[in-house]
C-alpha cells in the first residue's frame, strides 16, 4: 500500500508539472519553475498535512468524524489572512498575506491550548468548537465591514481555497512549519494506539495522555495552520482519507499515519489537476475553486460515513 501511494504521488506530481491552462506540455521553463512547481509542491504539502492531521485527530479523539477543521486553527489562519486583505497590507506587501495567516494560526494554537485546560479529549473538542465559533464570527464581521465590494469579493474568493497564483515565496513560507508539524505528528503512533483503548487504559500503560493530546494539537496547528495560510479553506481531505484507508490497513491509528499523509497528498494533487483540466473540458470561464471542489467530492462521502457510524 505504501509503495502504491508513493507511486501515485510521484505520478500526480509529474502531471502537475506538465498540465496547465494551455493543456499538456511546458511552453516555457519559467512557467514550470515559477507557477507549476510551487502549485504542485503546495498541493503535496497541504494535502499530506491534512490527511495526516485527520488520521491523528480521529485516533486521538476516538471520533471517526473528527477532522482538522474541528480545532479551529484553519479558521484562525483564514482570519489572519482576511485582516491582511482588510487593511490593504497584501496589496502593499505581497508576503503579508501568508505571514498574517501564519500569525493567525499561531495565535489560534495558543488560544486552543489555553482553552483546553487539562487537554482531555472532550475538553480539546470543546476548545476547538469555541475557537471555530470565535474565528467564524470575526470573519463574518470582517466581511460585513469590508471597505468596498472589490475587497469583499477578493476576501470571499480567497476563503474558498485554491492554489493558483502561488509563488516560490508562498512555498518557502509554508513548507518549514508544515514539515515540522508533520514530523511531530508522525511520532505519535504508539501514543495514539494506546489512546484507542481509552484514556484511562492509556494512562495505566504509562502514556502521558494530556501531553500526547497537546502535542497532537500543536502538530496539527503547525501543519494545518500553515497550509490554510497559503491555500485558504480546503475541507474534507482530512476527514475522508483515513476512512478510505481503514478497509485495507485496519483500525490501528498508528498504522494509518504515513499512509494518510501520502493519500492526502495524492488526493489533493488529483483534485488540483481536475481543477486545472475542468476549463479545458467544460464551458467554464475559470478554474473551479479547489476548496469548493474538495467539498463537492467529500460531502457525499461524509453522509456515507455518518450513516455507517450511526447507532
Amino acid at each position: 500500500m505504501i509503495r502504491a501511494l508513493v507511486a501515485a504521488v510521484l505520478v500526480l506530481s509529474g502531471l502537475g508539472l506538465l498540465v496547465g491552462a494551455a493543456g499538456l506540455g511546458v511552453p516555457d521553463p519559467l512557467i514550470l519553475v515559477q507557477i507549476r512547481l510551487p502549485r504542485s509542491a503546495l498541493a503535496l504539502l497541504v494535502g499530506g498535512s491534512l490527511g495526516l492531521s485527520g488520521a491523528v485527530l480521529q485516533g486521538a479523539l476516538r471520533n471517526p468524524l473528527a477532522d482538522p477543521g474541528l480545532l479551529g486553527i484553519g479558521g484562525c489562519a483564514g482570519l489572519g489572512a482576511v485582516i491582511a486583505f482588510y487593511w490593504g497590507l497584501s496589496a502593499v506587501f505581497a508576503p503579508a498575506l501568508p505571514l498574517a495567516g501564519l500569525a493567525g494560526a499561531a495565535l489560534g494554537c495558543v488560544l486552543l491550548l489555553r482553552f483546553a485546560g487539562a487537554a482531555t479529549g472532550p475538553s480539546l473538542i470543546l476548545a476547538g468548537v469555541a475557537l471555530s465559533a470565535i474565528a467564524a464570527a470575526l470573519l463574518a464581521l470582517a466581511l460585513t465591514l469590508a471597505p468596498n465590494p472589490y475587497a469583499l469579493a477578493e476576501i470571499t474568493f480567497w476563503l474558498m481555497g485554491g492554489l493558483e497564483d502561488r509563488s516560490l515565496l508562498h512555498l518557502a513560507l509554508a513548507a518549514p512549519p508544515i514539515l515540522l508539524g508533520c514530523a511531530v505528528l508522525l511520532r505519535l503512533g504508539p501514543g495514539l494506539d494506546a489512546l484507542a483503548l481509552g484514556e484511562d487504559v492509556a494512562a495505566s500503560l504509562g502514556v502521558p495522555v494530556a501531553r500526547t493530546l497537546r502535542v497532537a494539537a500543536f502538530g496539527v496547528a503547525l501543519a494545518v495552520g500553515a497550509g490554510a495560510a497559503v491555500a485558504g479553506g480546503i475541507g474534507f481531505v482530512g476527514l475522508v482519507v483515513p476512512h478510505l484507508l481503514r478497509p485495507t490497513l485496519g483500525e490501528r491509528p498508528g498504522g494509518l499515519l504515513l499512509a494518510s499523509m501520502l493519500a492526502g497528498a495524492a488526493l489533493l494533487l488529483a483534485a488540483d489537476l481536475l481543477a486545472r483540466i475542468a476549463p479545458l473540458l467544460l464551458p467554464l470561464a475559470q478554474e473551479p475553486r479547489l476548496g469548493v471542489l474538495t467539498a463537492l467530492l467529500g460531502a457525499p462521502y461524509l453522509v456515507r460515513i455518518a450513516r455507517r457510524v450511526a447507532p
